[in-house]
């Protein structure tokens, strides 16, 4: 069925209710969201055609932040116009931010009960795996951006190790070397393309004076920063919540970053757990505020102009060195993970893992599970 065919478009009830079943269902990560998002407008209603549908994937992925959610407000956005975008959005984002809260209440409370903190234990165990599996997924079709050209490959292993060496060493300051990586790309591509562009950190020293600023610090990295998404968050909030401010230990944050990972909907939402850790449920909605703030600014301010950002020379280029840079930050924040582990039982776990997911090619959330159960019976003993 076409467009065309699919008559009056939906109406901003039916919007709601369906961009909420995703929000709830919407285990999986990224591919599960877009799967699930292609099925509903372009399969099953024919609300947008299929043209469109990849290039809001394609514009998505260009931008800073978790980019399908970023799809999931173009969608809602295109078929509703501006409030569509910040219901279907909101809709989509809320499921998962209710259960991660609610997990972060019981796992993060004074006296959580055994099992469940040796089950958060087990699924944390995995989260390393997760990581490196995520990270080696994404490498074919980066390497393929390349090209045939040596000096571009050269240079893709160069950001590749760039990024992987400043997750392990720089941790919140890994958004610098992701930038320079793309702007560096984009003035060998095209030497203009770079002139007066630059990152301003005068927000840094406003936006750390007090507890719910550096909340609001560090989730603005991972919404307005981050290029990649998912595990690339790690380094930019690991730092700032283990190290730097203590609001988690780094078993803690583990578990935040397994939480992340089994709740619906898209993975940011660990940002939540950091903040409830540090300032309650009010710092847990305001971090989630802040992370996903700047999609919504994205995608509603800027989703007219998609079709010449997919095609903008200096976009590409741009990506086409943070992209890699955002790969080896990813493989990096595994070691970070792994380093992380605490205890000897952890470490079977880990290697399971790794096996479920490299070798046997199972799903990630089913590593989760399983693992989440391992911990389970150990805490029986």
């Amino acid at each position: 069925m076409t467009p065309a065919q699919a008559g009056a478009r939906p109406s901003l009830g039916t919007v709601a209710a369906q961009w909420l079943r995703i929000g709830a269902i919407g285990f999986g990560g990224p591919p599960a969201h877009i799967t699930l998002l292609r099925q509903l407008c372009v399969e099953r209603r024919g609300w947008i055609g299929e043209g469109e549908f990849e290039d809001g994937i394609a514009a998505c992925n260009l931008l800073p932040g978790p980019a399908s959610t970023q799809l999931a407000i173009f969608c809602a956005r295109r078929l509703r116009g501006f409030v569509g975008g910040l219901v279907g959005g909101a809709c989509f984002i809320v499921p998962g931010l209710v259960a991660i809260l609610a997990l972060s209440a019981l796992l993060l409370s004074a006296h959580p009960a055994r099992p469940v903190v040796y089950a958060a234990a087990g699924a944390g165990a995995a989260v390393a795996a997760v990581a490196l599996h995520a990270g080696l997924g994404l490498v074919p079709a980066s390497w393929r951006r390349t090209g045939d050209s040596r000096a571009g490959r050269v240079r893709w292993v160069l950001y590749l190790a760039a990024g992987a060496a400043a997750a392990v060493t720089l941790g919140p300051w890994l958004v610098l070397v992701l930038l320079a990586a793309g702007l560096v790309e984009a003035a060998v591509r095209r030497p203009r393309a770079a002139r007066g562009t630059a990152l301003s950190m005068t927000l840094f020293p406003a936006l750390t004076a007090g507890t719910l600023g550096a909340v609001a610090w560090t989730a603005f990295k991972v919404g307005a920063l981050s290029y990649g998404g998912g595990f690339v968050i790690i380094p930019l909030m690991q730092g700032d919540a283990v190290s730097r401010h203590h609001w988690l230990t780094g078993d803690q944050f583990l578990y935040a970053v397994a939480l992340g990972q089994i709740t619906p909907g898209p993975v940011v939402h660990t940002v939540a757990v950091v903040g409830y850790a540090a300032a309650g449920l009010v710092g847990g909605l305001l971090a989630a505020v802040v992370a996903f703030a700047p999609s919504f600014l994205f995608v509603l301010g800027g989703a007219r102009h998609f079709d010449r950002l997919r095609g903008n020379a200096t976009a590409q280029a741009f990506l086409s060195g943070a992209g890699p840079a955002a790969i080896g930050a990813i493989l990096g924040s595994s070691l970070l993970l792994a380093r992380s582990l605490t205890d000897v039982w952890q470490i079977p776990v880990l290697a399971l893992a790794l096996l479920w997911l490299l070798v046997l090619r199972r799903g990630v959330v089913s590593a989760l599970l399983g693992a989440a159960a391992i911990g389970v019976v150990v805490s029986l003993f």
